[in-house]
């Protein structure tokens, strides 16, 4: 389960012709009170992330696992898979592909639509889905997409694995309006990151989790994990199950 990057706006044409894969639901065992949309990694898709989601003690929980369009990836060399975005290279300073992440977190977004009014929602992924899902938890808080269409969802909840948040540096200023800086304020976010990833540096996850904090939002957890590399571990889930419990009130 797979791996990311920064990006870059190419193949405009190319976007609107995108086909999301196939989703993947995990329904709820017990009383349904969540919803979560979770997106998997790079070349990876919604099925093999929907079986290990089902394993976990959350029976309150709605998992929806998309699978992410195949299109052209500049680390690649051009050679399609499955992503969110384009990936262009593994570093901090490589650009961000903007029209990707407002595509991958609008569909989202769509996905969320129509669940029932009392319901809570969150979005969560592992890598590049991470990246996604921390996006979108600066789309919620400013109200809008990168684009400035509207963003129509109440979001209580963001996990990021293994990951990194897009658009860190351009954050600064953004969430002064004082209806923004509440969402922001409000909204619960856990970071988990391995220290022995390979894929995405440990830095990534952890310098993610400050920009987060420096920038309004107060409800950040970050989680390092001593000996992990780029995948997940049990212990890991069971605190992530754990902190989800607990932060949407989940009877359990």
């Amino acid at each position: 389960m797979s791996i990311s990057g920064a990006a870059v706006g190419s193949g405009r044409n190319l976007r609107r012709a995108v086909e999301f894969g196939k989703t993947h639901v995990v329904r709820p065992k017990g009383k349904h009170q969540a919803t979560i949309v979770w997106l998997h990694g790079l070349g990876d898709n919604g099925s093999s992330w929907s079986q290990l989601l089902e394993t976990l003690p959350l029976p309150n929980i709605k998992w929806i696992c998309p699978t992410a369009p195949s299109q052209p990836i500049s680390l690649f060399g051009g050679f399609p898979s499955t992503a969110w975005f384009d990936v262009v290279d593994i570093n901090e300073d490589g650009p961000d592909d903007m029209e990707g992440l407002d595509v991958a977190a609008a569909h989202v977004a769509n996905l969320l639509s129509n669940e029932p009014a009392d319901i809570k929602l969150g979005v969560g992924g592992f890598s590049m889905g991470a990246a996604t899902s921390l996006y979108s938890a600066t789309c919620f808080a400013l109200g809008k997409y990168g684009n400035g269409n509207p963003y129509p969802i109440n979001l209580s909840t963001i996990i990021g694995l293994s990951g990194w948040l897009p658009c860190a540096k351009t954050l600064g200023g953004k969430l002064e309006e004082e209806q923004i800086k509440n969402r922001a304020a409000t909204l619960p976010i856990i970071v988990c990151h391995g220290k022995a990833d390979d894929v995405v540096p440990f830095k990534f996850g952890e310098k993610s989790s400050q920009a987060l904090l420096s920038n309004g939002f107060k409800k950040v957890t970050f989680k390092p994990y001593s000996a992990l590399g780029h995948y997940t571990i049990p212990q890991e889930m069971d605190e992530l199950c754990a902190w989800l419990t607990s932060t949407l009130g989940l009877e359990g």
